[in-house]
């Protein structure tokens, strides 16, 4: 099992100056951090360019990445072969602007003045491809709706 905790490894793309002031930070948590949590974190970085710092870690982390959610980003183009489940701790979760569960139910520490959102998904675990793809469709369009508010046209944010 992984011994990297959330916040040793932010999933960036490091781009310092997209924005004026600090970037949001999103946290997603589940279970295994090896299907949902991986493909939102991929997807929040691959289509935010890096204008908000993302993690992802689980309460009970897998060995490895499901293999059918490293298939279906495959297909859409976003390589997460090298990401690794992590443990999630206090830390990464105070160290976030918005933290998104996925299943983990109460096992996920709560701070007050955080965002918490919790995305109820169907667990991809055990499935093939062909099951996941609507998982990782649905958390696309969910994503692409957390970026809009993170990161408005006039760029304020209401990350609380």
């Amino acid at each position: 099992m992984t011994t990297e905790t959330a916040e040793d490894t932010p999933e960036t793309n490091g781009s310092a100056d997209v924005l004026a002031g600090k970037k949001p930070s999103v946290l997603f948590v589940c279970v295994h951090n090896a299907g949902r949590s991986q493909m939102a974190a991929a997807y929040l970085n691959h289509l935010s360019e890096g204008r908000i710092e993302v993690l992802s870690a689980g309460s009970q982390p897998a060995e490895q990445v499901n293999p059918a959610a490293v298939a279906a980003m495959k297909e859409e183009g976003i390589d997460i072969t090298a990401e690794t489940p992590k443990i999630l701790t206090p830390e990464a979760v105070k160290a976030s602007d918005v933290v998104v569960t996925m299943g983990c139910g109460d096992e996920c520490p709560y701070f007050p003045g955080k965002r918490y959102e919790d995305w109820v998904l169907e667990d991809p675990a055990g499935k093939g491809v062909e099951s996941v793809r609507p998982i990782r469709d649905e958390i696309k369009g969910r994503i692409e709706q957390l970026i809009s508010e993170l990161l408005p046209i006039n760029g304020t944010s209401t990350t609380a």
